[in-house]
């Protein structure tokens, strides 16, 4: 079954930020949202672009990415149905150095930017959860520096596949090494090394553009540090989802 088939119908609420709106709000923005797919791949802007729209994902992840001049790139966050995708609209900066593209298939909803900016000038609860988001992804992308630093690329990987899982709600994922190595900024060969101990450790299973975590609670006593204090932040600055704990 593909990652598509497994997602139920889109709605709006199936984004945490859209679900924690007060009645009133959620539909006075409800008529501006416009459903989009976000096919694997899909850049949603370049470096430098001047943000027409902001992204709620309902599925899907999207990948923040930074591009050097020598063509190299490293992810620097992770975008899924908890958060946004254009903050730079409502933070004033209008554009970002980092592009953004579709990591895992998925859809989103859209949001243009005069009726984003209208709604954050009214000081009411959309305009706390962005700024509590932002705030968020902001110790997410400082996480991930010090984790590209400091840390082995087991590690790296492992902290990168529990967050992608956390976005995609299930166990496997449709990714190539290929597209790992991108996203981590190291060369595809090494990823294909440390995906092979990982899967002879029985923590995952590969498979030709497609991993399987087998043994979550042996992958999270082998990544570092980063991944909890990330996701610990996210727990704690943001609405959980409807029914959770």
């Amino acid at each position: 079954m593909s990652e598509i088939e497994k997602r139920p119908p889109a709605n709006p609420k199936q984004n945490r930020i859209l679900a924690a709106l007060p009645h009133e709000d959620y539909e006075r923005l409800l008529p501006d949202l416009k459903l989009i797919p976000m096919p694997v791949g899909m850049p949603i802007s370049e470096s430098g672009d001047h943000l027409n729209f902001l992204h709620f994902p309902v599925s899907g992840i999207v990948a923040l990415i930074y591009a050097l001049e020598d063509g190299s790139s490293s992810e620097i966050a992770l975008v899924g149905n908890e958060g946004m995708v254009g903050v730079s609209i409502f933070m004033g900066g209008d554009s970002m150095p980092s592009s953004t593209e579709v990591q895992s298939v998925g859809e989103a909803y859209r949001l243009s930017r005069k009726v984003m900016k209208h709604e954050f000038s009214l000081g009411e609860k959309l305009q706390h959860l962005s700024l509590l988001y932002t705030q968020a992804l902001i110790i997410q992308t400082s996480q991930t520096a010090v984790c590209n630093q400091h840390h082995s690329l087991d590690q790296q990987l492992c902290r990168w596949l529990l967050m992608s899982l956390d976005r995609l709600h299930f166990n496997e994922m449709d990714v190539t090494q290929e597209m790992i190595a991108h996203l981590l900024g190291v060369r595809r060969e090494s990823v294909t090394q440390t995906a092979s101990k990982l899967q002879k450790d029985g923590l995952i299973s590969c498979r030709r553009g497609h991993i399987t975590v087998i043994d979550r609670p042996k992958l999270e006593a082998r990544v570092c540090e980063c991944y909890a204090v990330v996701k610990d932040e996210y727990d704690r600055l943001l609405p959980h989802p409807r029914g959770a704990p």
